[in-house]
């Protein structure tokens, strides 16, 4: 199973902002510049982490984001719930496809729903949290003046 690249800029925004100062308010350019990926593709994302709860944004001069709430209340497996298009991973999880001819006698879909629903019952365990132990040595990769 892959996370689309959605997922994953959503995890890694809010690993940055976990990493800060919670005082502090962050800037899309900043944690574009930090793990070098697109300004725009993050203004996508945070706009839906915004809409979502997970963060704070503050609009005008000196404005910037931060996390709206606190790190160990963040569910790893919820925001993937909430930040994949979809978890197909095969055909025949598609709804709309036309089918597999061989649906009405394989188990196959079973087993990978049953593969699906424990990864995510694994990332459910964790919070952002705990990602968040050796904060110092994550800022001291991803902030320029700390």
């Amino acid at each position: 199973m892959r996370l689309t690249l959605y997922t994953d800029y959503s995890l890694r925004v809010l690993l940055y902002l976990g990493a800060m100062n919670p005082e502090k308010l962050a800037t899309i350019k900043e944690i574009s510049d930090a793990y070098g990926i697109s300004k725009n593709h993050l203004m996508k994302v945070t706009h839906e982490l915004g809409k979502l709860g997970y963060i704070e944004t503050i609009r005008g001069r000196g404005g910037g984001i931060r996390l709206a709430m606190k790190p160990q209340d963040i569910i790893i497996g919820q925001v993937i719930r909430q930040t994949e298009e979809d978890f197909y991973l095969v055909d025949c999880f598609n709804p709309e496809s036309v089918g597999c001819i061989i649906s009405p006698v394989c188990n196959l879909k079973g087993a990978l729903n049953k593969a699906l629903q424990a990864y995510l019952a694994v990332l459910d365990e964790y919070s952002l949290g705990d990602f968040l132990h050796s904060k110092e040595e994550l800022a001291s990769l991803l902030f320029n003046d700390e």
